[in-house]
């Protein structure tokens, strides 16, 4: 086994990229990064020189400076953003095209998020949604739950770029190669309550987000990853419509934090 824990984070700088780089270490001292960004990325915490190396790179333009990155890693985590729906897809394109020629196979994880399935819920119109957004709870008969296994639903060019990461993993799986994608919730650098609207229920701590992915390469560390899965990484949130149950059961995912700290 390695002494170390090799990571690529295409898009580390940013608000999941910088939780990963301070929190992944706490669960596990192995972990090594290196975090390629556009130039003049902002960095939103202080560099560790001992674990990790900032490149400034376009790798969008330049992709075989990209693949050169890539040889010898253990664990890919895919966050980079750019441009508009097009240009998004041909840069999943590129990443997984990428990953696919890898040998041994690292770990991929694809960052999706919870706006892969906005049809699926309305926070505006139709009940009960717009009533734990306004945390009406009283009012509430059954609780709504989304089930990890939901198909993407998307309704704008984001969510239809996350389920585009979503197809890419379950075309990893069936070739053979360790994928999963990750529904992110909202996550910020503040690990703060924002006025989005019923950011309560989405909201996931940066600590949690490292704690996903931990939990995704451990199991394939130990041969029990379901490759192709798409898992909502959220809080243990009291008022949640997401099913986080199912990756606790399968990749041992166990957020530690709750939204309702913020409003007790």
């Amino acid at each position: 086994m390695s002494p170390v824990f090799r990571v690529l984070l295409l898009g580390g700088r940013g608000n999941i990229g910088s939780g990963l780089r301070r929190y992944l270490p706490q669960l596990d001292a192995r972990y090594r990064f290196v975090s390629i960004d556009l130039p003049g990325a902002v960095n939103r915490i202080p560099v560790n020189g001992t674990t990790e190396e900032l490149v400034d790179l376009d790798f969008f333009a330049h992709p075989q400076a990209l693949r050169r990155q890539l040889q010898g890693v253990d664990l890919v985590v895919y966050l980079a953003r750019q441009g508009g729906l097009a240009e998004m897809n041909q840069m999943t394109d590129l990443v997984y095209e990428s990953v696919l020629e890898l040998e041994p196979a690292p770990l991929i994880v694809g960052s999706s998020s919870v706006h892969a399935v906005d049809a699926a819920y309305l926070w505006y119109e139709k009940d009960p949604y717009p009533l734990i957004a306004q945390r009406r709870f009283a009012e509430l008969g059954d609780w709504p739950h989304l089930p990890a296994t939901l198909p993407a639903c998307p309704m704008n060019d984001y969510g239809s770029e996350k389920a585009y990461v979503e197809a890419w993993t379950h075309q990893l799986a069936l070739r053979g190669r360790p994928a999963v994608a990750a529904r992110w919730g909202g996550v910020n650098a503040e690990n703060r309550m924002t006025r989005e609207v019923a950011y309560f229920s989405v909201w996931c701590h940066q600590e949690d987000a490292a704690r996903f992915v931990h939990a995704c390469f451990t199991a394939h560390r130990e041969g029990r990853l379901r490759s192709g899965a798409h898992y909502f990484v959220i809080s243990d949130n009291t008022y949640s419509i997401f099913d986080i149950a199912t990756p606790a059961a399968e990749v041992g995912y166990r957020p530690v934090h709750n939204a309702e700290v913020f409003y007790r």
